[in-house]
């Protein structure tokens, strides 16, 4: 068969434009981070912090300025490094961080993340912290962790009045002095943590490290596996002297002016949560003031706990909040098959199911901040008698929910990841570092296990917390059949006269979820009751998380689930979405390949 032949004269073929981007979502910036999340709102005002809404907005509008978002990125982008020496050959135990991480932290100290129930003494203070908390942590997780701990560190100061003497009147200012100098020469401190030791972990009591009393102060010697930021001005640790484990804390800087032989021996190379400079540090003859009761070293630092553990609760709503949002907002501009991905209905039931998860992780992380701060407010005189219950509630409602918001919010995250498709999964989108943070706030202040057992403990040792979490249940039954049936059946097991520790525990992460499912649904109807929350989101919560309708996988959302109101809860309020139509999209094609059409 011949060859056909060859044209003899071939049209050239004009270059098109190849590099056009359409069909693409701008970034989520420039708008009022808290104004804009209908659930936080809510929260905040039901919770007793409305009063505050013009700090937490003015916040908000500030952490949606591009140059925030983009301080988040950096300040992990170029993670903490490490410096043992100075160029004469002196220790000097340096950990030098990018500006952007001072930039952050000083803006947390300045909006009073660090201290402000501490200082203001208006009911609904630490919910409207933990607002603030909340904003600054769908930015930034890594430099929170110190602002954490600087706040909690404050009762457990307390406890030593000499101490709290020394160093509280410099960590109740909204400064951030991040130079390495004497903590006395500052105008603003912050506190960080080491306690666990590499063969203990969790189980404190296996610690090894030991204070020896020098005069009026201690000398610790002793391994650090885990110290929380190692630039912070001072530490709570816990160290074994005669009497016992005992709570002491000790300053970068002795009181002599030299630098407290506190060696950095490395900087954890860690999954996420990059911009906080995790380390592993020896104490040799370290300086240290003893705080709380000798030998009571975990007493003194439960409340500590119980405040950095609600932490971990709001910052994983926090990234669950942030995750979803953009997952939204890219849904709402993506065009695909013919129609908007945000207009699919298989979408729509995944966001829509995924905004029940961040509607419910923040309704249970305020509710419980307000409990706290009723606490607080009985034993400062300011309070009724009746909000003595709230410690007890408080006290058991935490550790429910750590264990369940915080071992969620990765599963979230993935879920969100996906629903960008593969720009979800490069560096440049923000939802890739969020789910590399979001583990962490499981782990720390103890992993599912050990939260578990926590539960269980108060269940045995604390009946009054029991009777406490029971009557928020109680509270809001009569509204939903589904709800009645479930919270019967737990009060069942959480009412038997007698725990059995050892029988519980193999089931105990099953009952555990159990409680955290119920604490969110009781949380969501009386809201939806009182006119303060959504009646869709109770709704839909109750039928996909106690009914039986949703499956083991986001998106599985029953025919009768206001798929709609959910999605659009979840887009940010008042910011207009302008991506192009589909048909919009098909004439700016069309425009394209006409530019690229072949021409004599």
């Amino acid at each position: 068969m011949p060859t056909p032949a060859a044209p003899s004269n071939p049209a050239p073929i004009r270059p098109g434009p190849t590099h056009l981007v359409g069909n693409q979502a701008r970034p989520l910036e420039n708008h009022d981070l808290y104004g804009s999340d209908v659930a936080l709102v809510e929260a905040v005002a039901r919770e007793g912090a409305g009063w505050d809404a013009a700090a937490i907005t003015a916040l908000g509008v500030q952490l949606a300025e591009p140059q925030w978002q983009q301080a988040g990125h950096d300040a992990n982008a170029h993670p903490p490094a490490l410096r043992l020496f100075d160029r004469f050959g002196h220790r000097v135990n340096q950990v030098e961080f990018h500006p952007s991480y001072h930039q952050l932290f000083t803006a947390s100290k300045a909006h009073r993340i660090h201290d402000q129930p501490w200082i203001d003494a208006r009911p609904g203070a630490l919910v409207a912290r933990l607002a603030k908390s909340f904003l600054m942590g769908q930015v930034e997780q890594g430099h929170g962790c110190p602002v954490t701990m600087t706040f909690a560190a404050v009762p457990a100061l307390r406890h030593q009045p000499e101490v709290a003497a020394r160093f509280l009147p410099r960590i109740l200012t909204p400064v951030y002095d991040g130079e390495d100098k004497p903590w006395y020469e500052k105008q603003g401190l912050t506190i960080g943590m080491a306690m666990t030791e590499k063969q203990g972990g969790s189980d404190v009591r296996a610690n090894t490290t030991r204070a020896v009393r020098d005069g009026d102060c201690w000398r610790l010697v002793g391994h650090k596996w885990f110290c929380s930021a190692p630039m912070c001005d001072a530490f709570l640790t816990l160290a074994y002297t005669d009497r016992g484990l005992t709570c002491f804390l000790v300053p970068r800087w002795d009181d002599a002016g030299a630098r407290n032989p506190i060696w950095v021996q490395r900087l954890k190379e860690k999954v996420g949560n990059r911009s906080n400079a995790s380390s592993e540090i020896e104490y040799h003859n370290a300086q240290a003031w003893q705080v709380g009761e000798e030998g009571r070293g975990v007493r003194t630092i439960l409340e500590m706990v119980a405040h950095t553990r609600l932490d971990c609760i709001v910052g994983s709503a926090a990234t669950i909040r942030q995750v979803v949002v953009q997952a939204a907002w890219h849904a709402g501009h993506r065009a695909a098959f013919g129609a908007t991905l945000l207009d699919k209905p298989l979408m729509q039931n995944v966001l829509a199911d995924l905004q029940l998860e961040s509607e419910a992780a923040t309704a249970v992380g305020f509710r419980i901040g307000r409990a706290w701060d009723e606490a607080r407010a009985f034993e400062d005189g300011r309070a009724a008698e009746g909000a003595a219950d709230s410690r007890a509630f408080a006290r058991i409602a935490t550790a429910v929910a750590k264990y369940h918001v915080c071992k969620i919010a990765p599963t979230v995250a993935y879920e969100a990841m996906e629903c960008l498709g593969g720009g979800g999964f490069v560096e440049e989108s923000p939802i890739g570092r969020h789910f590399r943070d979001a583990p962490v706030n499981s782990i720390w202040e103890g992993s599912g296990n050990v939260i578990c057992l926590d539960v269980l403990r108060a269940m045995a040792r604390e009946p009054e917390s029991v009777q406490a979490f029971a009557g928020e249940l109680v509270a809001a039954k009569g509204l939903d059949g589904r709800y009645d049936a479930h919270v019967d059946a737990l009060l069942a097991t959480l009412g038997s006269k007698r725990v059995d520790l050892h029988a519980l525990e193999r089931n105990a992460r099953s009952l555990v979820e159990r409680m955290a499912r119920a604490l969110q649904a009781a949380v969501l109807l009386s809201a939806a009751r009182d006119g303060t929350g959504s009646a869709v989101v109770a709704e839909a919560f109750c039928a996909s998380r106690l009914g039986g309708q949703g499956g083991r996988h986001f998106g599985t959302l029953g025919d009768d689930v206001d798929l709609q109101a959910l999605v659009q809860r979840a887009l940010p309020q008042g910011v207009p979405l302008t991506g192009p139509s589909p048909k919009a999209e098909k004439v700016a094609l069309a425009a394209d390949a006409s530019a690229a059409e072949v021409v004599p």
